[in-house]
């Protein structure tokens, strides 16, 4: 008995508890609102940065350079790469400065990193998405040290390494725009805390003037502080 009663004191006193709940329910809905306001915006976000033919990390036209190896890629200032089937996500990836990077294999062999919109990677001689071949987006080469991050380089060269690690192929440009799930959850959820935080004290405040709960802090008479 003596341990069931000390267990019973643990809990949260019947005040809290209400008083979050109808907190709770007051975040459902501020919740919901901000799920709806978080959708339209992201819906906006993708449509001003819809990949366009001509634009680093839209769709790469007929004209377009397709490089076949490191120095292809180098002596263009815009170029595609022909890629068979998912081999060019098929190798390795990894987080680099926020950007979802790919370990790219080129014709030639050789493995660079390269951060792809999926969007924008068109399908050659072939309808179906894992055999045939494919032609990505229109990338361009960005000059930085990769050995900087030790924990991208173990992820994306999880199976071999890299032939070069001074540059990455960037086939997204303008076109980058935040994981659905995270632009909309994310809002929705900071709403939500934010709601539980400011909601709940008030109600408790509100059920301790009205004499419903004991009060967190009492108020002292003038008298005990002289």
């Amino acid at each position: 008995m003596w341990e069931v009663g000390r267990m019973r004191r643990k809990l949260l006193p019947f005040d809290v508890w209400l008083c979050l709940l109808l907190a709770a329910l007051i975040a459902w809905g501020t919740g919901a609102v901000a799920e709806k306001i978080a959708q339209i915006m992201y819906e906006k976000d993708v449509e001003a940065h819809a990949p366009a033919a001509g634009q680093i990390g839209g769709p790469a036209g007929e004209s377009v350079f397709q490089a076949q190896n490191v120095t292809d890629l180098l002596t263009h200032e815009t170029f595609t790469v022909p890629s068979h089937g998912i081999e060019y996500r098929n190798r390795g990836a990894g987080y680099y400065g926020g950007k979802y990077f790919q370990a790219l294999t080129l014709p030639s062999g050789e493995l660079v990193a390269a951060w792809i919109n999926e969007e924008s990677v068109q399908m050659v001689g072939g309808s179906d998405y894992y055999t045939s071949d494919k032609l990505l987006p229109l990338g361009r080469v960005v000059y930085e040290d990769l050995r900087q991050n030790e924990t991208f380089l173990s992820q994306i060269q999880f199976r071999e390494p890299l032939s070069r690690t001074d540059f990455y192929i960037d086939m997204v440009g303008d076109t980058a725009v935040l994981d659905e799930e995270q632009a909309i959850e994310m809002p929705k959820l900071v709403v939500q805390l934010l709601t539980v935080v400011i909601f709940f004290p008030l109600f408790h405040a509100a059920g301790s003037k009205l004499g419903l709960f004991p009060a967190y802090f009492a108020k002292k008479k003038r008298s005990e502080w002289e």
